[in-house]
């Protein structure tokens, strides 16, 4: 059993943003594996359930993502969570995973290590950073470039697949055949 969670912050004003990118794989994943929506306010979130695995989306915004996903581990007594978010330290369409780690300046992640440890698996999704460090809350809360928007549809896919592959395999299996510098288009 596994609970794979996507970063992101509720709401039609965010729903393209650079921090919701993992919101958009959770998307991508809810249509690949057909899964089903499950009722309950007490988590603070969209959970839907496929096989013996489940999504989550939370929805107490990104700074309080944590409470959500240490809901649901609890809940249903969950051992191996999977979180996607974005990352600016990567350069735009990276994708690199690992375990535990620090947050990097990320709230939601600094959310979730202080609720569940720091024991987790990370999809790393790269978003580059703007120009001046003072910008970046407004570079993450703004929506992807025209020239990203013409590679975030098949990268969204591409980091699906791999979420789909680390179901049945290991993290290094993984990481060897998913981990991208950059996506481009085959």
């Amino acid at each position: 059993m596994m609970l794979i969670v996507g970063l992101g912050n509720p709401g039609p004003n965010y729903e393209h943003t650079r921090h919701n990118i993992g919101f958009m794989v959770i998307d991508e994943l809810i249509k690949r594996q057909n899964a089903q929506k499950l009722s309950s306010s007490s988590f603070n979130g969209e959970l839907f359930k496929f096989s013996n695995h489940f999504l989550l989306k939370p929805l107490t915004f990104m700074n309080l993502s944590g409470n959500s996903i240490a809901a649901v581990k609890k809940f249903y007594k969950i051992d191996n969570v999977v979180v996607i978010h974005d990352d600016l330290d990567l350069p735009f369409g990276t994708l690199r995973f690992k375990k535990g780690g620090g947050d990097g300046g990320h709230n939601g992640l600094k959310s979730t290590d202080e609720k569940i440890s720091k024991d987790y698996v990370r999809v790393r999704m790269g978003i580059g950073k703007p120009e001046h460090k003072g910008e970046v809350v407004s570079y993450v809360l703004s929506d992807f470039s025209k020239e990203e928007e013409e590679h975030l549809a098949d990268w969204i896919s591409f980091a699906a697949k791999a979420v789909d592959y680390l179901l049945e395999h290991s993290l290094e299996d993984v990481s060897s055949k998913y981990t991208i510098k950059k996506f481009q288009l085959k």
